[in-house]
């Protein structure tokens, strides 16, 4: 692998065996010219939080970045060899609203209804494609809502690749490994980043101008694609980069596909699980009101 690539490994590792997120070193020189332009607007510097350029491990090949990441979650960009078929799968698709060359830009220079998206990364591309909120089901909607995909897995890597070919970009297609993932640590992270849109509970919310955060109970949202709207913050979301490295979103994807998505019940019916406002009403009208019906009938059997 050492000849088709370069491979910069973290210098330190911490008693867990992993990587000192503070020591990741590497060589800008080396680096630049094993992976050539690569834009990374809007990625924070912060060590091991989705820059290729402080992440434990990097891997260029021939002037393009091909992976970076770390134990938590591993970046990488679709072969080039799946370019000419991402081309011809955009004309078919996206070129009507996003330009010929995604760029925004139509034939006769006058603007596409859709943007530009040269350098938005292939994560952005593989997220919009595999939630099948492209290809738009209606191009003049508030909000592009999830539904079922149009295109297939490989489909929608193929048109990452084109784009992403257009103007190198991070982030790259995320695959977090959620083995040693903190359920606990992720519940405390999500409840400062994410309830206030998608609720505590994950069951989404409605938002400002007709738009809404979507429920993340929904069982057909991926662990890739949780990592994806992190890192490029898709519509209304927020992009998260240095303030939360890659660990911390592994924890959050581990809590989301557990927890929200498979709840456990010991205490029996979830009601809905939304939280103790619901416990509280039914304990009036089943508990309370149960007593109230045993009282009269108590007194009704003593004036007999």
């Amino acid at each position: 692998m050492a000849s088709l690539a370069v491979f910069f490994p973290g210098t330190l590792a911490g008693a867990s065996g992993h990587a000192d997120a503070s020591h990741v070193s590497t060589n800008p020189r080396s680096v630049l010219k094993a992976c050539g332009p690569l834009n990374t607007k809007g990625v924070s510097p912060t060590p091991n939080s989705g820059n290729p350029f402080t992440s434990t491990n990097l891997i260029c090949h021939d002037g393009h970045l091909v992976s970076y990441g770390n134990s938590s979650i591993t970046y990488a960009n679709p072969p080039r060899s799946f370019i000419d078929a991402g081309r011809q799968l955009f004309a078919q698709q996206c070129s009507s609203c996003h330009g010929n060359e995604a760029n925004g830009v139509g034939p006769e220079g006058e603007a596409t209804i859709g943007p530009n998206l040269q350098g938005v990364g292939a994560a952005t591309v593989d997220f919009w494609v595999s939630s099948g909120r492209m290809p738009a089901a209606d191009v003049k909607a508030v909000e592009a809502e999830r539904r079922a995909t149009r295109l297939t897995p490989l489909q929608a890597l193929q048109l990452a690749s084109f784009v992403n070919s257009l103007d190198p970009s991070v982030p790259a297609v995320p695959t977090p490994s959620l083995v040693g993932a903190n359920q606990s640590v992720g519940a405390e992270l999500f409840s400062l980043n994410c309830a206030a849109c998608h609720t505590i509970t994950g069951s989404g919310d409605a938002l400002a101008f007709g738009t809404n955060a979507p429920s993340l109970e929904n069982r057909t949202v991926t662990a890739r694609q949780i990592v994806e709207a992190v890192r490029t913050g898709p519509a209304n979301m927020p992009r998260f980069s240095g303030n939360l490295t890659d660990t911390q979103v592994r924890d959050i994807v581990s809590y989301v596909t557990g927890r929200i998505q498979h709840p456990v019940n010991p205490g029996g019916f979830s009601l809905g699980g939304v939280g103790p406002v619901a416990e509280g009403v039914v304990a009036l009208l089943i508990g309370v009101g149960g007593l109230a019906l045993i009282c009269f009938r108590i007194g009704d059997r003593s004036h007999e």
